[in-house]
């Protein structure tokens, strides 16, 4: 989403990305956007005021485009719902110094690989993303489009994931006794 709103998502564990690419062809969705490396750098206050009111600021760079944004807290619910504003950035570089300058540092980095699909006549779209920790479909779009289209595909709303990929990382430490740093490749 460019500019304001609101973010609608959920994520759903896959086996595996080819496996999921093959299912959302086979239900009639065609790439939106070819499969693409991104860099998700989150920004914060060195005492984590943004973390601990569940907001963040995120720089992302993606096949030679950068996007600023803001999610706001997320609302209770199935769906992972929260206000969000987006900024197209031409510049990466001079956005990090600007946002050092308003006094916040990077705090985490995530990466993963991504691929949009899209069906004629939907409003939403859904992601397949491979990250360091696991492999998963995101759906975004209206909380009723999301639903349908979860069960079309074979998932029931006790798969639905809300979590960020943060916290999804921190969890996967905590269970397999690894050092909470970055989540990269």
């Amino acid at each position: 989403m460019t500019g304001g709103g609101q973010e609608v998502e959920v994520k759903l564990a896959v086996a595996s990305a080819a496996a999921a690419c093959r299912m959302l062809q086979d239900a009639g969705y065609r790439i939106r956007r070819h499969r693409v490396f991104e860099r998700n750098d989150l920004y914060d206050t060195p005492d984590l005021r943004l973390r601990n009111a569940r907001e963040l600021i995120r720089l992302r760079s993606a096949g030679g485009e950068n996007l600023l944004t803001y999610k706001g807290p997320p609302l209770d619910g199935r769906h992972k719902t929260r206000p969000e504003v987006e900024v197209a950035v031409s510049d990466a570089p001079a956005m990090e110094l600007i946002l050092g300058k308003l006094g916040l540092a990077l705090v985490f980095r995530y990466e993963k690989y991504r691929t949009e699909y899209e069906k004629t006549g939907e409003p939403g779209h859904v992601t397949v993303d491979e990250t360091p920790i696991g492999d998963f479909l995101e759906l975004e779009g209206p909380a009723d489009w999301i639903d349908r289209t979860a069960a079309a595909l074979g998932f029931a709303e006790t798969q639905y994931i809300t979590a960020s990929y943060g916290a999804l990382y921190r969890e996967h430490c905590s269970r397999t006794g690894e050092t909470v740093s970055n989540m990269v490749f």
